[in-house]
């Protein structure tokens, strides 16, 4: 846990430097993101499915830190909050999965944009398998794995800007103690809002 408290620590720092520095160019926004959708995962114990069910719902509140490059190309950094604090806090367990995605607009018209892309990110996980439940836990182990997912959506402009997108993702996923590799795949809707 002590290195997990390192990486974060430095993880907020570089971020803290990043927007320090683009927020200066308007192209920089800081956003709220909720996210909900459901996964297959055939290696994680999932908290809302019982004991051997591969997957069940996934739900998330990030922060979102949008960089515009110009008006066709944005890069949107997904920063998980909400489900690492309650995994940790309540079950014991780690889940960060943090993501890039690139972002190709095209406007609808001034107060719309029609924009798709792909996404890479990080699966890093502490926990038992997906046939542990809380009663009777098999053993804990580490699992990473690369996110890859493509997205499609909309920008509103508004005065607060906001946008809608709805995601696929597929993570491999690798474990630390060999025979619990495997595969999650899933969907999930995105709400965000940009200030």
């Amino acid at each position: 846990m002590k290195q997990l408290s390192l990486f974060a620590t430095i993880l907020f720092f570089s971020i803290q430097t990043l927007v320090a520095q683009q927020i200066e160019s308007k192209k920089f926004s800081v956003g709220i993101m909720a996210m909900g959708g459901g996964r297959y995962d055939d290696v994680r114990m999932c908290v809302a499915s019982p004991a051997g069910v591969k997957g069940g719902p996934i739900g998330d509140i990030m922060l979102a830190f949008r960089h515009r490059k110009n008006d066709k190309f944005a890069f949107v950094f997904n920063l998980p909050v909400f489900r690492p604090v309650l995994f940790a806090a309540a079950f014991n367990l780690l889940q960060f999965e943090p993501e890039v995605n690139f972002e190709i607009h095209k406007a609808i018209n001034e107060k719309r944009n029609f924009f798709s892309g792909p996404g890479l990110g990080l699966s890093l996980n502490y926990g038992p398998d997906y046939k542990s439940n809380k009663n009777n836990p098999t053993e804990s182990f580490f699992s990473i794995g690369p996110i890859i997912n493509y997205q499609v959506g909309f920008l509103f402009k508004t005065k607060v800007q906001n946008s809608i997108v709805l995601k696929a993702f597929y993570i491999p996923l690798f474990s630390s103690n060999g025979h619990d590799n495997g595969n999650v795949a899933g969907g999930a809707l995105q709400y965000a809002l940009y200030f």
